[in-house]
């Protein structure tokens, strides 16, 4: 079973995170600075403010563990956050990290491509992705299976598959999509 494909009301948790931000003194103006990175979680994508232990600093780019039982360098995660929230360095970091999480899951995302249905009769799930429209489903439902990025891209004649997952992802973390088909979402539907 694929992953992403979860019913409604299910918490999806994530175990690891990639740092977008370290702020060791916290927000300015906190009551009690404490130190913040703020990061995304790398299986469904979650936008996460955590709280690091003391003395501990953190890398731009730096994955650490965040899942249960013993955390080395997150003391908690305090909240999930807005694309609207983050910081400056964050956001310029975004786009890059979630291209490479894409690359760093490359069979999750075929699997996508080799399993995805419809959500409604008029609606595919691959209709979402930018670029995707009815004959190219027809196209990729035809061609089914495929291992690679690249052979999804040579049977079906698209170009740069990472960057049509990318600007999906970059758009369902703006949070104002119907249906999100990678990226946790806060109380919408997830297919």
């Amino acid at each position: 079973m694929i992953t992403m494909t979860i019913a409604i009301g299910i918490f999806m948790k994530e175990d690891y995170a990639i740092v977008l931000d370290f702020l060791p003194r916290g927000y300015s103006g906190m009551r009690r600075p404490e130190p913040i990175a703020q990061a995304i979680g790398t299986n469904y994508f979650s936008l996460l403010e955590l709280v690091a232990k003391e003395n501990v600093n953190l890398e731009q780019g730096e994955e650490v563990y965040i899942g249960s039982g013993n955390r080395d360098k997150i003391k908690l995660i305090k909240r999930r956050i807005g694309k609207n929230e983050l910081t400056g360095v964050a956001l310029s970091n975004l786009e890059e990290v979630v291209e490479n999480l894409i690359k760093r899951n490359e069979k999750k995302f075929v699997d996508f491509f080799n399993v995805a249905s419809t959500i409604t009769p008029r609606l595919h799930k691959l209709e979402l992705l930018p670029g995707i429209g009815k004959k190219y489903i027809q196209v990729i439902i035809k061609n089914r299976p495929y291992q690679s990025f690249e052979e999804i891209e040579k049977k079906v004649g698209i170009s740069d598959i990472v960057k049509i997952i990318k600007k999906r992802v970059l758009q369902e973390l703006e949070g104002n999509e119907k249906y999100n088909i990678f990226v946790a979402p806060s109380r919408k539907r997830f297919f």
